[in-house]
This record gives structure tokens, C-alpha cells and sequence, in this order.
């Protein structure tokens, strides 16, 4: 390929990447506001969030792209750029899904730790903060790893709108060179490393997070660690 393609397929490798920043920033603002709302004490507060996830879940991301891009503007009487667009879609699509991990994994606490913050006289709030996050944030971490790597795939969606992406313009330059083998498997190999990339970095973050809580990076027992809930109480008096 000339240079000049070369700069195109790197234009797309930019914005996939500026995508794939924004709508996991969406995705995980969203997941952890539904999932946190799936187990409120208010049934209506979860049968709220349970409606957006099985509403999100059940629905292609194409076609809530072709929603949000297409049928929003005549609407509403405006126009979402391709990039917003885009974001959206797949920022409240992917959310859903990862909406159910949140709650997955508060729910896979140890209820003796629940029980010990309200033993503490802790408001939910903080039995939220100090003593479930702590302890959920990091056995979230895998199934969010897998999203994020699926919620890349997914970016190569919005090319149906006409967004310069990385399947976008390497699209253009197989029109523009008539070889399909080598455009498409060098796009497989961009893909795969920062796929690559990703989950290293997402592994660490995992072995970091499992270090604060005394846990191994496969879920053995570390190093004996003050329990969350004393530690917090001992702030707290």
C-alpha cells in the first residue's frame, strides 16, 4: 500500500479508538448506575433498571445505531454527529450488559459483610461504598475485560453510518486497491492487538485491585488482611 493509505487506515485506527474510549466511559457510567439500581431496596427503582437491561439486551447494536443516527433526528428536530451517535448506541447497548455484571457481583458478596456494616450502623450508602464496592469492583474486572474487547468489535458497526472508522476506511482502501485477502487481514491483525493490548491492561488492573482486598489474581486467598468492614469502622470511630 502507498503511504497515503497507510494514512487512512491510521486515521481509522484513531477514531475506532476515540469510539471505543467514549462508549466504554458511557458503558461503565451506565452499568454501574443500572446495576447498583437492580438491587435497591425500591422494587420500582429495580423493576426500572430491569426494564432498560432486558430492553437493551434484547436489541441488535445495529440497528439502535440505524435508531439513534436515522429515526432520533426527525423526532426530536436534531442531528447526533456519526461520533455521538455511535457513542450512544453502543455506550447504552454494551451498558446493559454490563449493568448485569455489576449486580452479578454484588450479589456474589459474602451477606456476612452486608450484615457486619449494618452491625457498624452504616447507611446503605455506605455499606455501598466502604464494605460491597471494595470487594465486588474487583471480581468485576474479567466479565468487564470481555465487554470492553466485545464492545471493540462492535465499534466496526458504525461504519454503517459513513464514520471513517477502522472497517470504514479499510473498506476504502480494498475499493481503492481491488485486494480484499491482505486489507482484511491486516484489519484482523489491528484489531486483535489492541484487543491484545486491552486485556493486558485490564489483567493488571485486576491484580491490582484483587492486591487491595487480600485476594490472588485467580481468586486464591492473599496475604491475611484486615477485613473491609472493621476497617472501616475503625475509621469511622
Amino acid at each position: 500500500m502507498t503511504s497515503g493509505l497507510w494514512e487512512l487506515v491510521l486515521k481509522g485506527v484513531w477514531v475506532t479508538l476515540q469510539l471505543l474510549f467514549f462508549s466504554a466511559l458511557l458503558a461503565t457510567a451506565v452499568s454501574f448506575a443500572a446495576g447498583l439500581a437492580r438491587t435497591h431496596r425500591l422494587w420500582i427503582v429495580r423493576f426500572l433498571a430491569g426494564c432498560y437491561t432486558e430492553v437493551f439486551r434484547g436489541t441488535s447494536a445495529l440497528v439502535m445505531i440505524f435508531w439513534v443516527f436515522f429515526v432520533l433526528p426527525p423526532a426530536f428536530g436534531w442531528q447526533l454527529v456519526p461520533m455521538w451517535a455511535g457513542t450512544l448506541a453502543l455506550g447504552l447497548t454494551y451498558g446493559a450488559y454490563g449493568a448485569e455484571i455489576v449486580r452479578g457481583a454484588l450479589n456474589a458478596v459474602d451477606p456476612a459483610q452486608r450484615e457486619g456494616g449494618i452491625a457498624l450502623g452504616f447507611t446503605p450508602w455506605q455499606r455501598m461504598r466502604l464494605v460491597l464496592l471494595p470487594q465486588a469492583v474487583p471480581e468485576m474486572i474479567p466479565p468487564f475485560s470481555n465487554l470492553l474487547i466485545e464492545l471493540l468489535k462492535g465499534t466496526s458497526l458504525v461504519s454503517v453510518m459513513g464514520m471513517g472508522d477502522l472497517a470504514f476506511s479499510g473498506n476504502l482502501v480494498r475499493l481503492a486497491l481491488q485486494e480484499s485477502a491482505h486489507i482484511y487481514t491486516y484489519l484482523l491483525v489491528i484489531y486483535f492487538v489492541i484487543a491484545f493490548a486491552l486485556t493486558r491492561l485490564m489483567r493488571g488492573l485486576e491484580k491490582r485491585l484483587k492486591a487491595g482486598v487480600g485476594k490472588a489474581p485467580g481468586g486464591e486467598p492473599g496475604p491475611a488482611r484486615e477485613p473491609v468492614g472493621a476497617r472501616a469502622g475503625g475509621g469511622a470511630a
